[in-house]
């Protein structure tokens, strides 16, 4: 059992780890799991500035979603075993975490419907398909609809807490509340505290030497890697908005998809997540736009993709949406656009690598996680 540090009262005596990962969200503490379970006798520090293990990027919004559909034939083994990590039915010698537990957010499965203007193979009459809530969509605009009965929803930020316990369980040390920085032998370590004025402000600091790093902090992993290592990379990131429908769903509703959105069922309603269109500059402070020249909570490129989509969604154009009078009002979060859209990992210097998630993290994620665990271990003694 590894040591647990949430918070500046515990003493922390600063020693080599072989192993440092930077970021306890979903890629950073599935990138901890597998490394201890491959080898448990790793000296590993895992690390993140919030107060818990957890996916508190745009994933904690709605559901991760994983379906078929959206997989390419170089991607589906991946894919495939992202699959079963997620329902239980992996083993713990493949690097399973077991069946989600009776606190744990559910994995449901789903299926997916997208909905059509014209037919395309193996579509279907979207009159026919069942579950889809009332009044959602205008079916005589979408008339056809394809498939995916294998797709189901879960709960990133349960999938990352339980890879961080099973890190930890394992011997994997746990450091939470620190703020911590890339160096060229390892990571510098602010140990945050908190005033009787609520003021956050640094408490200590600690030189950590490291055999490898792993930078896995989300959108701040390019920026970070290029500000402590020099380490230019050609990835980005952007500013997505997930407003809420409130229209009834069920365990059974399935994930929609319909001209440029995607419906995620998510605590009896549903969440718009819009595409991205564009990489935000950093530095970029999110704004909400007007509709008929009133303020609203969406984005100006989140508020196009709604107006675009409200004829064939018309709960679009509803009560049901919620705009918000300001973008605190709608929830919203950073996320990482990996170069090529897709999961990966590169090596920055001969000892820190860095590890994207991004948007399609839900489908492929734990795999890629799961790959570098295995090129670090080479570099290990």
């Amino acid at each position: 059992m590894g040591n647990v540090y949430a918070h500046v009262g515990q003493t922390f005596e600063p020693v080599p780890y072989d192993v440092v990962v930077l970021g306890a969200g979903r890629m950073g503490s599935l990138a901890a799991h597998f490394l201890m379970l491959e080898r448990p006798s790793l000296k590993l520090l895992l690390l993140d500035q919030g107060g818990l293990p957890n996916e508190e990027g745009a994933t904690i919004l709605a559901p991760g979603i994983w379906t078929a559909l959206d997989v390419p034939p170089g991607k589906r083994a991946q894919a495939d075993w992202t699959r079963r990590l997620l329902t239980g039915d992996l083993s713990p010698e493949d690097g399973g975490l077991g069946k989600a537990g009776q606190s744990d957010a559910p994995t449901l499965p789903r299926g997916m419907v997208e909905l059509l203007e014209n037919s395309v193979d193996g579509s279907v009459p979207s009159r026919e398909v069942s579950g889809l809530p009332a009044d959602l969509a205008d079916l005589a605009a979408l008339p056809f609809a394809r498939l995916d009965p294998l797709a189901l929803s879960y709960s990133a930020a349960s999938l990352t807490t339980r890879a961080a316990q099973s890190a930890v369980r394992t011997g994997a040390d746990l450091m939470l509340n620190v703020k911590a920085q890339p160096t060229q032998t390892g990571v510098k370590l602010s140990r945050l505290s908190v005033t009787n004025t609520h003021q956050v402000v640094v408490h200590e600091t600690h030189l950590l030497e490291a055999g490898q790093v792993i930078v896995a902090a989300g959108a701040e992993g390019p920026h970070l890697a290029e500000n402590a290592l020099g380490s230019v990379t050609h990835h980005a990131r952007a500013y997505r908005q997930l407003p809420r429908l409130n229209v009834d769903t069920s365990d059974t509703t399935p994930v929609l998809r319909a001209a440029n959105l995607t419906l995620r069922p998510y605590a009896g309603g549903l969440t718009l997540v819009p595409p991205v269109h564009h990489r935000d500059p950093h530095g970029y402070a999110p704004t909400g736009g007007r509709l008929s020249g009133v303020p609203v909570g969406l984005r100006r490129e989140t508020l196009e993709d709604v107006l675009r989509t409200m004829d064939v969604l018309p709960a679009l154009g509803t009560a049901a949406l919620e705009l918000g009078r300001s973008v605190s009002d709608v929830p919203g979060a950073w996320l990482s656009l990996p170069q090529g859209g897709w999961p990966l990992f590169e090596p920055l210097t001969e000892r820190h690598w860095l590890l994207l998630g991004g948007e399609k993290a839900d489908l492929v994620g734990p795999a890629v996680a799961r790959e570098l665990a295995k090129v670090v271990l080479e570099s290990v003694k």
